[in-house]
Order: C-alpha cells, then sequence, then structure tokens
C-alpha cells in the first residue's frame, strides 16, 4: 500500500438489497435452511472491492428503519416501496455479523439515511485529503462526487460497478455531480417516491439547468420557458422544491465514528472460520485468504523446521532414535477409491527431528524397517488425513497402524459444521501461524536441512507439512480431552477410518452390460419424454432452457406463475412438481419425466465411468461432511440411487457378486431414528408399539386417532409415518402440512393429537433444545457434539434454524454412530472367524456385503448379533437381512 488515504464508504443496506435480487435466493441457503443470498453478494464485492481499491480506511454506513427527517416532512417519501421479502429478513444481522468479524465498523443514527453518514463522512475524509469511494446503489450520492470522491455504482448485481468520477457523471447525466440533485429534483425519483414534472425528462431538465445556471433560476424564472414543458413545471414548482429539499444529502452530522476508526486491522480469523463455517461460505473464504496472502501476513508465526534426507542404511537407527514417542507422518504421493502411490515420506518427532524418505530410494534394509516402524501399532503416529495414506501403504504391500490422532478428524469432532479442513487453515487458526517455514535468523537458522546438492524445495514442503501436523495435534488432542471426545476419536472415528478404506479398496462388483442397457433404456425414454412433449405443445422447445420453459409455461400455457426470480419465474424440480400437482397438465407430466430419466441416465454413465479393470465399483467415503456425522459417499455417489422406484431398483440389480462369491447379502436397520427417540424419551406409547412386534406405523396411527390395529386406514398409516419421520428432522405445522398436503391448521391439529398421546416424546424434544440453549450444544449417545450458537441469538430466523438443528443432531447423529460402531464390529469379527466374506458398501442405514460360498448363514448371524447390538437401547435394534444374486435382489 502507499502512504495515500483511501477511504471506502459502503452504503449496507443498498448494496445487500441490490445483493438479494441478484443472486437466487434458492440456490443460497445453508444446510440449517438459512437464506444467504444477500449476505454472501455483499461479501463477495467486499472482497473484491478490497482486492481492487486497496482502502487504508473502511466504514459501512445503514439505515435504521425506513423513518428519517424526510418522512416527517413528507409522509410519502418512499412510501411506494413493498415490504422486504421473508427471505432478507434476518440477512443484514448476518452483514454486520461479517464486518464485525472483519473488523470492519459500521455506523448507523436514528431519524437518517446510510447516504446522510456516508456524506458526512465523505465530506470530512475529503477535506482532510482522502482519496474516497462510495459503493451504493442510491443515485443521491452522485451529488458527492469531485475530484476526491468517487461513486462505485452497481450496474448489474453488484459485481460489476461502475466509476463514477466528474466527468463519468457529466457524461451520463449531462450536468457536474453538484447539479445531479437539480436533475432529480424535476425528473424526480421513482425509488424515493418523489414525482417529477409531468413531460420533463433528463434531458430537458439538463437543458434548463444549463441554460437558467441551475435549479434556483428556473425556479425564480419559471414564467419565461415556453410551451406545455412550461405550462406543466409552473404547475409543479412546489413539488419540484420539495424534491430539491429532500434529495440534498446532510453532510454535517454528530456520528460515533470518527476517521481514525475507519483505518483497517487485520481481521479476526477465529471469527471468520466460525462465522463462515456456519454460513457455509467456503469459496468465499478461500477469495478472502488469497486476499490476505496478497496484502500482508495474517499470522505472525511460521514454523521451526529441521530435517535430514536419510541416507542409505540410516532409517532404522533414525527411526530408533526418534521415533519412539508419537510422531508425525506426511505422506506424499496421489491416492483414490481403493489405489494409491507413494513416493516419499517425511517424518516430524516429538524431540523436533526431521527426517524425509524418498520410497524409490529405500533399500531392502530400508523398506523393511519402515514397514515394521508403519505397521507396530505401539509406535504412534499422528497424520492429516490418514485414509488416503492407508490406501497407498497397502498398494506397496504395507501396513498403517497405531494413528495415535488423525488432525482431520480430530478438527470435525471439534467442529462438524465446517466445510473444510485443509491443513493450512487449520495451523492458522489453531496455532496461529502460516504454513511457512520462517526466515533463518543470522545467530539461529530456523530451517536445518542437509540435503546436499539436489533441489529440495518437495523436501522443505514435506518436512513443514509433518511439523505442522505434529504441532497441530497437540492442541486439537488437549481441545478433544475437553470436550469429551478423546473416545469418540479413539474408538470410532479412527478404526472406523480403516474399516472405510477397506471397503473402499474392495469395491463393488457390477454387471457392466446390464448398465449399458439400461442407459440406452433411459436414453431412449429422454426421447420418447421429449417428443411427448413436443407433441402435447404441437412444436419444439429446449427442454432444459429456463427461459424457453417460462415463455410455454406462463404465456403459451397460462400457468400459474412460480416464485419469482431475477430472471422471471422459477421452473426448478420443486416448483415444477408442485405446478403439475395443481394443473395436472399433459406437458408438465412429460416435462418431469424427461428431467428424471435425464437424471438417471447420468447416474448410470457416472456408475460406468468408474468402473476399473477389476469390474468393480470403487466409491470414495467421506467422513466429514454431514455435521451429524452421517458418511457420504462420492466418485459415484451411491447414496443417489433410487430405493424405492422402479428405475432405481433396476439400477440396484446392476450391483453383483463378484468372482468366487456366491451372493450379496443387504442389512439395514428399522426405523432406527424412532428407536433411538423411544430410548430418549423413555415414552411409554412409543415403546409399547415397538414391543408389540406388529407394524410400527400402525400401532402409533391406532393410538394416536384412537382406533383398534385393524381400523386403521391407508391414509391414517401415512399421516402418522410422515409425523414419526418428521419428529427427527425438526418437522413443523408448515412442512408437515407440505408433506401430506394437508392445510398448515389439519397439521397443526395432528401433531397436536400426537403429543397428547405420546407426551414424553414432546418434552423430550423440547429439553433437547433447552439443554443445547443452555450448554451451547447438542450431543449424541457417544458424546458426538455439535454447537449451535444461534440458539441464543435475537435473530427469530437464525434461532428457529438452529432449534430445528438441535432437534436434528443428537437424533441423526446418534444413528450415525450406532451404524459406525456395527460397521467396526462387525469387520472385527469376520476377521475373528477368518471368513472370506467381506463388507462392501454402506449406504444410511444399510450395510451390503459379498457372501463367499457355504458361509451365507455364518455371515448372517454375525450381521444380526453385531448390528443389533451396536447399541444398548430400551428397545430393540431390529436388523432386517435379505441374500440375492443382487443388491436388488437382497433388498427385504
Amino acid at each position: 500500500m502507499t502512504d495515500a488515504k483511501k477511504l471506502l464508504l459502503i452504503d449496507g443496506h443498498s448494496v445487500a438489497y441490490r445483493a438479494f435480487f441478484a443472486l437466487p435466493v434458492e440456490n443460497f441457503a445453508t444446510s440449517t435452511g438459512q437464506h444467504t443470498n444477500a449476505v454472501f453478494g455483499f461479501t463477495s464485492m467486499l472482497i473484491n472491492v478490497l482486492r481492487d481499491e486497496r482502502p487504508t480506511h473502511v466504514a459501512v454506513a445503514f439505515d435504521v428503519a425506513r423513518e428519517s427527517f424526510r418522512t416527517e416532512q413528507y409522509p410519502q417519501y418512499k412510501a411506494n416501496r413493498s415490504k422486504s421479502p421473508d427471505e432478507f429478513k434476518g440477512q443484514v444481522a448476518l452483514v454486520k455479523d461479517v464486518l464485525g468479524a472483519l473488523r470492519i465498523p459500521f455506523v448507523e443514527l436514528a431519524g437518517y439515511e446510510a447516504d446522510d453518514l456516508i456524506a458526512t463522512l465523505s465530506t470530512r475524509a475529503a477535506a482532510e485529503g482522502y482519496d474516497v469511494y462510495i459503493v451504493t446503489g442510491d443515485r443521491d450520492a452522485m451529488q458527492l462526487v469531485n475530484d476526491r470522491v468517487t461513486v462505485l455504482y452497481p450496474r448489474r448485481g453488484v459485481s460489476d460497478l461502475a466509476r463514477m468520477t466528474p466527468a463519468a457523471v457529466e457524461e451520463k447525466y449531462l450536468v457536474p455531480p453538484a447539479r445531479y440533485p437539480e436533475i432529480a429534483a424535476l425528473v424526480g425519483e421513482t425509488s424515493d417516491n418523489l414525482p417529477g414534472v409531468p413531460g420533463v425528462g433528463p434531458k430537458t431538465a439538463a437543458k434548463w439547468i444549463t441554460q437558467f445556471d441551475g435549479l434556483d433560476n428556473i425556479v425564480a424564472r419559471a414564467e419565461q420557458i415556453p410551451g406545455k414543458a412550461g405550462e406543466s413545471l409552473r404547475a409543479n414548482l412546489d413539488g419540484v422544491v420539495r424534491n430539491r429539499k429532500l434529495n440534498a444529502l446532510v453532510c454535517d452530522l454528530e456520528l460515533d465514528l470518527a476517521l481514525p476508526d475507519t483505518v483497517r486491522v487485520d481481521w479476526d480469523r477465529e471469527r471468520v472460520h466460525e462465522l463462515f463455517d456456519a454460513l457455509e461460505f467456503r469459496v468465499l473464504r478461500e477469495r478472502l485468504l488469497e486476499l490476505t496472502a496478497s496484502e500482508e501476513p495474517v499470522a505472525t508465526e511460521t514454523f521451526t523446521v529441521e530435517g535430514a534426507r536419510l541416507g542409505q542404511g540410516d532409517v532404522a537407527a533414525w527411526l530408533d532414535q526418534h521415533a519412539r514417542e508419537a510422531t508425525a507422518v506426511h505422506f506424499v504421493g496421489s491416492w483414490g477409491a481403493g489405489v494409491g502411490d507413494l513416493t516419499a515420506l517425511a517424518l516430524a518427532a516429538a524431540d523436533g527431528s526431521g527426517a524425509y524418505l524418498d520410497t524409490a530410494d529405500l533399500r531392502p534394509e530400508d523398506d523393511k524397517a519402515l514397514a515394521d516402524w508403519l505397521a507396530d501399532a505401539d509406535r504412534p503416529k499422528l497424520i492429516h488425513e490418514a485414509k488416503g495414506p492407508t490406501l497407498a501403504c497397502w498398494s506397496r504391500g504395507w501396513d498403517l497402524d497405531g494413528v495415535q490422532l488423525d488432525t482431520l478428524l480430530a478438527a470435525y469432532l471439534l467442529r462438524p459444521d465446517q466445510r473444510t479442513y485443509d491443513l493450512s487453515d487449520l495451523v492458522v487458526r489453531y496455532l496461529h501461524r502460516e504454513l511457512a517455514v520462517g526466515q533463518p535468523a543470522e545467530d539461529d537458522a530456523q530451517l536445518a536441512l542437509d540435503f546436499g546438492d539436489e533441489d529440495d524445495s518437495g523436501v522443505e514442503v514435506a518436512l513443514l507439512h509433518a511439523r505442522a501436523v505434529h504441532d497441530l495435534a497437540e492442541v486439537l488432542s488437549q481441545q478433544l480431552a475437553e470436550r469429551n471426545a478423546a473416545a469418540l476419536m479413539t474408538g470410532v472415528e479412527l478404526p472406523l477410518q480403516r474399516t472405510l478404506a477397506q471397503m473402499e479398496r474392495l469395491g463393488i462388483a457390477v454387471d457392466v452390460d446390464r448398465l449399458h442397457s439400461l442407459r440406452d433404456e433411459f436414453d431412449r425414454a429422454v426421447q420418447d419424454a421429449q417428443q411427448a412433449a413436443y407433441d402435447v405443445l404441437g412444436h419444439e422447445v429446449n427442454l432444459g432452457s429456463p427461459s424457453q420453459l417460462q415463455g410455454v409455461l406462463f404465456d403459451e400455457l397460462g400457468m400459474p406463475k412460480t416464485k419469482r426470480t431475477k430472471s422471471g419465474y422459477t421452473t426448478n424440480a420443486e416448483a415444477l412438481e408442485q405446478l403439475f400437482e395443481k394443473t395436472e397438465h399433459p406437458f408438465l407430466g412429460h416435462l418431469l419425466a424427461h428431467r428424471d430419466r435425464i437424471r438417471l441416465r447420468q447416474t448410470v454413465d457416472g456408475l460406468l465411468a468408474t468402473v476399473r479393470a477389476d469390474g468393480r465399483v470403487h466409491t470414495t467415503y467421506m467422513q466429514t461432511i454431514a455435521a451429524t456425522g452421517r458418511l457420504s459417499s462420492t466418485d459415484p455417489n451411491l447414496q443417489n440411487i433410487p430405493i424405492r422406484t422402479s428405475v432405481g431398483r433396476q439400477i440396484r440389480a446392476a450391483f453383483v457378486p463378484g468372482e468366487g462369491f456366491e451372493s450379496l447379502m443387504s442389512a439395514d436397520y428399522s426405523q432406527i431414528e424412532m428407536r433411538i427417540m423411544a430410548h430418549g424419551s423413555e415414552d411409554p406409547g412409543l415403546i409399547e408399539a415397538f414391543e408389540s412386534g406388529r407394524d410400527f406405523h400402525g400401532e402409533m396411527a391406532s393410538l394416536v386417532f384412537g382406533v383398534e390395529p385393524d381400523g386403521v386406514t391407508q391414509e391414517m398409516r401415512a399421516k402418522i409415518k410422515a409425523m414419526n419421520y418428521g419428529l427427527a428432522y425438526g418437522l413443523s405445522a408448515f412442512g408437515l402440512s407440505n408433506q401430506l398436503k394437508i392445510s398448515v391448521a389439519e397439521a397443526r391439529d395432528l401433531m397436536d393429537d400426537y403429543f397428547s398421546r405420546v407426551g414424553g416424546v414432546r418434552d423430550y424434544l423440547a429439553a433437547i433444545v433447552d439443554e443445547a440453549r443452555r450448554v451451547g450444544y447438542t450431543e449424541t449417545m457417544l458424546g458426538r457434539r455439535r454447537y449451535l450458537p444461534d440458539l441464543t441469538t435475537t435473530n427469530r430466523q437464525r434461532r428457529e434454524m438452529a432449534e430445528r438443528a438441535a432437534l436434528n443432531s443428537p437424533i441423526q447423529g446418534s444413528a450415525a454412530d450406532v451404524i459406525k460402531v456395527a460397521m467396526i464390529n462387525l469387520g472385527r469379527a469376520l476377521d475373528d472367524q477368518r471368513l472370506a466374506s467381506r463388507m462392501l458398501l454402506q449406504v444410511h442405514d444399510e450395510l451390503v456385503l459379498e457372501v463367499a460360498p457355504g458361509e451365507e448363514d455364518a455371515v448372517r448371524e454375525l450381521v444380526a448379533r453385531e448390528m443389533g447390538g451396536a447399541a444398548k437401547l430400551l428397545v430393540p435394534l431390529e436388523v432386517s437381512i435379505g441374500v440375492g444374486d443382487s443388491w436388488q435382489s437382497a433388498a427385504h
């Protein structure tokens, strides 16, 4: 930065509101349901302007309310503005949260608008020699432009800002900036509900202002202006005078914020991480990190790294001398689901020593020493994201055991709502250091490397990462202990990681010919649905074009309008499904079928693309995606395959036993969330419904509706089933009404009837939220925590979303813990009994196994025992087991 002082002023409400309408609200929401398009757009704009303008000082101004001294003088001022959309409410508070985390001050003053505050600050700053840049969508700010003050005016959304200098203002409005308010007084400001002179446009107004040397002279000599325009002016002179009085910005307010208070300072990194995690702003965080990295360091410390490239024959001695205590290992190479290529390792020992080993240079005795150390469960290792290196070790013929801590999993357990756990990010957050090596001091070099004459930049990086993992592990271990999460790490997440690596390595066999046949079938179905849609219309249309679909649906067919968006009306799947329910129009039926078949074809394409030479699909399991603890899969995502549709079943039928195996076994939990709820609530009605041994949903419907079990109708059962499952997700009366297609009042009555019969459930759910609000987090049966700071916010929308998450997390999280324990125990049991059968897949509450010839009975017994015994509840864990020649035929 230069010595010149540059002040950036932002109209907070103006920019946030523009961002709200610039970004589709349905595309910007957190997993808890908080809409974020306005705060995302504002933050994105802020990062861009900070990057482009490099201000030395920054401040943001906000309106306090719609009322100001202008509404006192003219009650109709801005009266034409509609009420802010519900999705916008609460987002201004989030914008202020972002500013607080970035340590950017904001100012507001009752009775005045943000523009008045900006006018005051810019006037003072310009007088003191600052260059001022104002970001606002309010054209009234044009009057502030001069040689020191530039307005950055949004042309489109908030990403394209026009630089309004004095010359640019005069070019656009034909008058100097100081006289822009005079143009506005004559022409009027629709956005402010200030009517202008009928028949007088900007060009006429500018001509008069130039001809008469300003608005005062125009008013004084109005009789000299000829024609209808002159008559119109004279008839509306009072309005013109009023407009000019109202659009004058106040430049001399007494504010709590002084110019020295606006100086840029380092942002609060911890608060930024917490807030961006909650808002799920992964991309914006990366952009923010790039911005700060390009300006100045955000952490005051780096790393001290010592190390040496081990010579041939030195490995065993180094490991024996330095690696008996917990040692960090950084693996260099590449790996994916089931495979890996390991090229080097860097070690960081507790005594400060480091070592680098190139796998290509290892002598047989070195290879054996390293392999023995890696496989020794009594030699503790510290690793960041150990699953990939585990696969890489297996590919080399080594084993990796004794992982004492995985810093990725530790960070996830401490903050499960994060969306990234990059090592570079974690070391700044927990160690307040950058992932970089410090510059050597004159007398005491911080970097002591003995590598000879080779190019060792990669070696230095590897050693740096190993040391970072070692130091990070110490802090994370302490925090895990403080939060009672150490047992969850060692007893569940670490052993599960090894189980998942084994499942990824094995993969599952597929019938490739069947997949190709399905792909062709779905391709034909896509074409058939497309042609059927054309036939209904009588002409062709691009079914993938939102703009063309809008023309067909709302103009040509005259259908009811869906939700308004920037580009018209939404044509997303949810909106079209609701529209089809209302209209039952055949075009919509064919359109939805077209989209569904395209999605299924893409699913099959994805499967075919991932089939390896072994004829098997190897998915990648991720432990750190869902805040509840649920596992997810990717490349391909096997959890995306529909379960209850016929076409989904056809896809599942393509998963088959591999060579040397006779069948697949599918095992899943029955109503596990409700069983956990019965255990937690200890509600007699819920427990009795499970203990009856009969259909659970039917028993609950009988209880709620007060009829005998044989008197329960399918409609009754469907309503109660929706209630049963919805409770685990924080279902509201509004959500239940949407799901069952009933009124909100009827849904609320149904919920009241339900809770009147199972009051223990109501009390249990209320207690979950109350306890979470008291301690700040929810907790599963195994102690998995999810921190929810918004439970105590004054923002109603954010608080209610946090309450729904508080209801959801302990139940869903406990279910996730149970199946994780079952997977670990089942894997051990299969190994202990030396069975060839193996576990291949985990999808939600289901496990899929490949059964070797003659082992079905033994495997069935183990599955029932280990899954059924994974948790001790007040009601039994019921496990359904099926066996067949495909995943589908094994369904039950």
